[in-house]
């Protein structure tokens, strides 16, 4: 299966500890963001981690990723992050994540004054592969997760 699906929508805020001493998002923190992301897309599911592991022997592992930095995050922003299943195969997906700041609204935020549209920050292409968690081999994605995934593309 190869055609895009929807995007998921998740909001976070960035906070401190998401920055370097610059006040800029620290350019590792928009992975854990991204996987943040890719964890509340499986629970719009219905599914939860630890539960697939537990039930079905099935964990998700990353495989590659690449990163494209746009433009900065800083403190107290608020972003919203974008998951896209582009490619979905028997035991891996690729995705497409995206990292967007959202105006504050409230004319309180002079570090960007200039931004009334929300503006891409990072663009990101993630692969993931399900892998047995006793053996770490490949294993096809769990049936009851691919029928969800099939019908979100």
């Amino acid at each position: 299966m190869s055609a895009a699906s929807s995007p998921f929508d998740w909001n976070i805020r960035v906070y401190y500890e998401d920055t370097d001493t610059g006040g800029v998002v620290f350019y590792a923190n928009y992975l854990k963001f991204f996987e943040r992301a890719r964890t509340e897309w499986l629970r719009s599911f219905g599914f939860q981690q630890q539960h697939l592991a537990e039930t079905t022997g099935a964990i998700f592992v990353v495989k590659n990723t690449s990163v494209d930095y746009l433009s900065p995050a800083r403190l107290d922003d608020e972003l919203r992050l974008t998951v896209v299943v582009e490619k979905c195969r028997n035991a891996s997906m690729q995705f497409i994540q995206e990292a967007w700041r959202l105006p504050s609204g409230d004319g309180s935020d002079a570090a960007h004054a200039d931004d009334a549209q929300p503006r891409l920050l990072a663009r990101g292409s993630i692969t993931v592969v399900c892998v047995d968690q006793a053996t770490f081999r490949p294993r096809p994605i769990p049936d009851e997760l691919m029928t969800c995934i099939k019908t979100t593309t």
